[in-house]
């Protein structure tokens, strides 16, 4: 498991198809899931490993098709991320603030600057930021949660996270499979994906230098 994982990071989908065959897709459901469903797991690759899976989905340059499936891929993970939202909304609606005071080896396991850099950026998007949410790594795991803590009608929480499930994984598998024959991109699957997670983490890296300096200018 420990090995499935350091590949995962790497995204190494080579290894994954040659060592875990059609199972790829329940390591891939499972990993979407965990990483929208539990609020102790953010730091999973998600952004990268939707544009990765989609770029092993795209046929070659012969016309030969793909090592997945890209209807399956669209299918299960975006059943993977609404099921996951949906999951985390609960948790914090049943449990609320009590999960900051789980730790483990007396060390906090959900850090609660998470959750109050996730609730400035749903304060300044308002309910959109269920939807934006989803392009924004630790954001988007805390953003259900926080919904949930803050009881969020369900329905209308509902509606704007299938949105965003959608527009989240069509949105970057489609551009992993679209852009598969770019031999660039093949050849460069570590930087391109690199490039994907600083375009998605510099909204949040804006929001936290604009609120610094306007603490240094008050």
């Amino acid at each position: 498991m420990v090995e499935l994982f350091q590949h995962l990071f790497h995204l190494d989908f080579n290894w994954i198809v040659e060592n875990y065959s059609n199972s790829i897709y329940v390591v891939l459901f499972l990993v979407i899931f965990i990483e929208t469903g539990l609020v102790v797991m953010p730091f999973l690759p998600g952004d990268s490993l939707l544009f990765t899976a989609g770029l092993f989905a795209a046929p070659t340059a012969t016309g030969d098709p793909g090592q997945l499936s890209i209807f399956l891929l669209l299918g299960l993970l975006v059943v993977a991320a609404i099921l996951g939202d949906n999951v985390n909304y609960w948790i914090g609606r049943k449990l609320g603030l009590g999960v900051f005071s789980w730790k483990i080896k007396g060390r906090q396991l959900v850090k609660k600057e998470y959750l109050e850099k996730t609730e400035a950026f749903f304060d300044k998007n308002g309910t959109k930021a269920i939807i934006m949410a989803r392009f924004v790594p630790l954001v988007r795991t805390f953003t259900p949660f926080a919904a949930g803590v803050g009881k969020m009608d369900y329905r209308r929480f509902l509606a704007f996270d299938v949105i965003g499930g959608f527009l989240w994984i069509f949105s970057l598998t489609l551009a992993g499979y679209f852009l598969g024959n770019v031999t660039w991109i093949k050849d460069n699957i570590e930087k391109v994906c690199l490039g994907i997670i600083f375009i998605s983490v510099l909204p949040m890296l804006i929001s936290v230098i604009k609120s610094k300096m306007k603490s240094k200018n008050a």
